[in-house]
């Protein structure tokens, strides 16, 4: 059952869609900011969190910036705040939706549906004349000549394909992958990438650096 986390202070309108949701997924609804904040760990086995940006304690932008350092998780946004700077805000910050109060319950979730429907987990993936597994941990050729990938070498690649065509930064990556406590510098996510771009040979174009900010896959590899 995919897994969502609600972030609604309205507690008559967080009710209505902790009940409806839950016929369908797991929720954790919390109520402030404060308290989301501290279930970080558990937002990271989320599929999908749910953001109200009007917060008694804070705000849903910030809070998706708090998530977005720790899990590459996908999350929208419900707000009454619906004027253009505030949805070109929480595009930036990399929302895949962004709902305006009052909206229709078979509105959201037809738009959780297609977020999820957009993220599903990857278990292979055809890369130009390349076969990555992900289950197995491996890169096949054209060939048929098999690479066995380390585990934590294939996360940051799935993580990278996963938010294409997102860049997600090198904090991120650590964060997802090894854990806020992680003593891992930013060398060792770098010299991960040089690795990943010699197993991937002639699609090793699809990563790309974005200086000063991290890393993108291209979902075109001549882009």
């Amino acid at each position: 059952m995919k897994r969502l986390f609600l972030v609604e202070d309205d507690a008559s309108l967080g009710q209505s869609l902790f009940d409806r949701l839950s016929q369908d997924y797991a929720v954790q609804w919390e109520k402030s900011f404060a308290n989301a904040i501290k279930q970080m760990n558990h937002v990271k086995k989320c599929d999908l969190a749910i953001l109200d940006v009007g917060l008694p304690d804070g705000n849903g932008f910030e809070l998706a910036k708090q998530i977005r350092a720790v899990s590459s998780v996908p999350f929208l946004f419900l707000t009454a705040q619906a004027d253009a700077e505030s949805r070109l805000q929480g595009y930036q910050l990399g929302a895949e939706e962004f709902i305006p109060k009052p909206f229709l319950l078979k509105e959201l979730l037809l738009r959780i549906h297609h977020v999820l429907s957009a993220h599903v987990s990857l278990n292979s993936l055809q890369v130009g004349s390349l076969l990555i597994s992900f289950d197995e941990l491996s890169i096949k050729d054209s060939d048929g000549e098999l690479q066995i990938i380390p585990d934590s070498e294939m996360k940051v690649l799935q993580i990278l394909i996963r938010q294409a065509p997102q860049v997600i930064d090198r904090d991120a990556i650590m964060n997802e992958v090894w854990g806020v406590e992680s003593d891992l510098s930013h060398r060792s996510i770098d010299n991960i990438i040089v690795k990943l771009r010699s197993y991937l040979k002639d699609e090793s174009l699809r990563i790309k650096t974005v200086r000063g900010r991290g890393y993108q896959w291209l979902l075109e590899r001549n882009l």
